[in-house]
């Protein structure tokens, strides 16, 4: 009797949702949403689901997203504090990092109503 063992996680960059899923198994398990302005991709929002927390799915998730980010020739702007976070600890997207500006928020506020 052989135990499959789990896939390992996918991300996918879903355009029409303006965000990037990680899949567990075929099922979505987390997300990190943005709004593109101009050159620069704002994240804005992070989540895992409570079942999938504590197995390092939002770092794969977000790492894989700012890698695509840096492939497009774009921008990052972590108004997400998970994504903040997380480039304190990865200095190696400093180069394409901006700042979270007043500007910013309120031209995201008007993207989401």
């Amino acid at each position: 009797m052989t135990e499959s063992s789990p896939a390992a996680p996918t991300v996918e960059r879903n355009d029409a949702r303006h965000r990037y899923e990680i899949l567990v198994d075929g099922k979505r398990a987390g997300l990190t949403a943005y709004r593109d302005r101009g050159e620069q991709r704002v994240f804005f929002h992070t989540e895992v689901d409570d079942a999938f927390a504590g197995q390092g799915l939002a770092a794969r998730l977000v790492e894989y997203a700012l890698t695509d980010v840096r492939d497009l020739g774009m921008r990052i702007v972590p108004v997400c504090p998970y994504v903040a976070k997380f480039l304190k600890k990865h200095d190696e997207f400093a180069d394409i990092t901006d700042p979270v500006t007043p500007e910013v928020l309120a031209w995201l506020d008007t993207q989401l109503g």
